[in-house]
């Protein structure tokens, strides 16, 4: 990978919380979540035990989330976790003398929205996942 690359893809490395939510950029993968400094502490628990028992330490949050599917164990897991991701997808716009652009839209849906959109609708509309929003209600109330 070239430097450029490398730093566009940690542009999408975070970890940041507020009040009621915690924040991971969507490129992390789960080894690199357990090695963050920023990644609770419970979090990293339930990497270990539940997750990594059902994919693989590489895999980005990023394409979990972009095939994960219902009636899945780690579909209830993160249900569990009260988890949404924010979302970009293509979309056009028509300007007011009828010239057509292709633009971003961004959107935070609930696992539920996500995993109601099949394959095929994620790939036409340029499906992009780029945040994941975990409660920190929902971690809180996890039990290990």
């Amino acid at each position: 990978m070239n430097n450029k690359a490398e730093l566009q893809d940690n542009d999408f490395k975070y970890v940041m919380a507020d009040v009621g939510n915690i924040y991971l950029g969507a490129r992390f993968t789960y080894e690199e979540l357990l090695d963050q400094d920023m990644t609770p502490f419970k979090l990293k628990a339930i990497i270990r035990q539940y997750i990594l028992k059902e994919a693989a330490a590489d895999t980005s949050l990023e394409s979990q989330f972009y095939y994960l599917e219902k009636d899945t164990f780690l579909y209830e897991l993160f249900s569990q976790l009260k988890i949404k991701v924010k979302i970009n997808t293509q979309a056009e716009k028509k300007s007011l003398f009828g010239k057509v652009s292709s633009r971003y839209e961004e959107r935070v849906l609930t696992l539920k929205e996500l995993t109601e959109i099949n394959l095929a609708k994620k790939k036409a509309s340029g499906m992009i996942i780029r945040e994941v929003i975990i409660s920190k209600l929902g971690l809180m109330t996890f039990s290990l």
